[in-house]
């Protein structure tokens, strides 16, 4: 059902933007960036809107590399991209425990990828029209639209009311937030009480150095590829889970075993024939149709500039990934775990302290008047 054609990627360029406005559009973008002389705390004031036009600009480049379901994944040798990103989002159904009939939300739920996986899924909340109105389009070719909702609204003043939700997830999407403690916040007053919150998360470590030119450059072509205001450690994102009220049940890096590193799809000297479009012949292919297609007009002014940051964000998702002397944890916070936390270390001489984006995984109980050990 993904729209995997080069005129289906041309013509939706921009999404809801009016194709005249997304060289505009693309260039007030960048401006919210380090890299482009942008102000860290003014991208957080604005995150609405930088966000939002991010993922104008980019959504149809998602689809058409990636498919509906747009998160990275652990992955086995035997297994293609796609099948990875289905277990991991199976493993985070199962490890809530969900069950037909609860109410569910999929927060940033992008276009609805894995909400359709699961498809018991009740709710996703989205502050981008343009992928709101794609994910219903795809709900009802998959026969869905009858069980899975989408809603349009920022998930920092969520429309729902207090205690709504028996179990809530994020993946990849929280990253987003300006100030993620408020973003807990809202995740916590929606959710019933004693229920799960599960997601995975992009961290840098506590072995970034601000000072350092390449981790620094690294850092801020992943936030501008990708549409971040900034990239949060893994403990500030743990202290505001506690503050805004919830218990940390179960931690673990679910990358930690897996055969294949999370960035291997975008690692250019790989080479797969099931997911071709992101390997170097792929993205040779790609960049040489996007501006062909904008020389004759069928695609907006600023398409190939959109797809250049992509390629960049991608290349340093990888350099970030391959170096450094990291620690990567995954987190899952569930009732009744018998498992011991504990951590994975890598070193390498290049120090690139980016822990690897998907690995980041919790599932949170809020507390119930009581701290008990779990």
């Amino acid at each position: 059902m993904s729209r995997s054609g080069a005129l289906d990627l041309a013509s939706n360029v921009g999404g809801k933007i009016q194709k005249k406005e997304v060289l505009s559009a693309l260039h007030k973008y960048e401006k919210y960036h380090v890299c482009h002389g942008g102000d860290r705390e003014e991208s957080k004031a604005n995150y609405t809107d930088m966000v939002n036009k991010y993922y104008d600009l980019v959504t149809s480049f998602y689809e058409y590399g990636w498919g509906e379901s747009f998160h990275f994944a652990s992955r086995w040798k035997w297994e293609s991209l796609r099948e990875s990103i289905k277990r991991h989002e199976h493993f985070i159904a199962l490890q809530l425990g969900l069950k037909y009939g609860q109410k569910v939300l999929d927060v940033g739920c992008g276009i609805g990828g894995p909400l359709r996986e699961i498809a018991r899924f009740r709710h996703g909340l989205n502050n981008n029209e343009y992928q709101i109105t794609r994910g219903k389009e795809l709900n009802r070719l998959a026969g869905v639209d009858k069980t899975c909702n989408f809603v349009l609204a920022d998930f920092m003043k969520m429309p729902f009311s207090n205690d709504t939700f028996d179990a809530v997830f994020a993946i990849e999407a929280t990253c987003h937030a300006p100030d993620v403690l408020d973003c807990y916040k809202e995740i916590y007053r929606v959710l019933k009480p004693g229920q799960c919150f599960a997601f995975y998360e992009w961290c840098i470590t506590d072995c970034f150095d601000p000072t350092n030119p390449i981790q620094q450059r690294i850092k801020g072509e992943v936030e501008l590829g990708n549409g971040l205001p900034d990239i949060r450690s893994v403990q500030q994102c743990l202290e505001a889970l506690k503050l805004a009220g919830f218990e940390v049940l179960w931690e673990k890096d679910v990358a930690a075993d897996s055969p294949l590193p999370w960035y291997f799809p975008l690692d250019t000297s790989q080479f797969s024939l099931t997911n071709f479009r992101t390997t170097a012949f792929g993205r040779f292919a790609t960049r040489n149709m996007v501006k062909a297609l904008e020389f004759v007009g069928l695609a907006p002014e600023g398409s190939q500039r959109v797809q250049a940051f992509l390629e960049k964000a991608a290349e340093a998702l990888v350099e970030g990934g391959r170096g450094g002397d990291f620690h990567t944890h995954v987190f899952l916070l569930g009732p009744e775990t018998s498992f011991i936390n504990h951590e994975s270390k890598i070193n390498d001489s290049r120090a690139l302290e980016f822990a690897p984006p998907a690995t980041i995984f919790a599932i949170f109980k809020p507390f119930d008047g009581s701290i008990t050990d779990p």
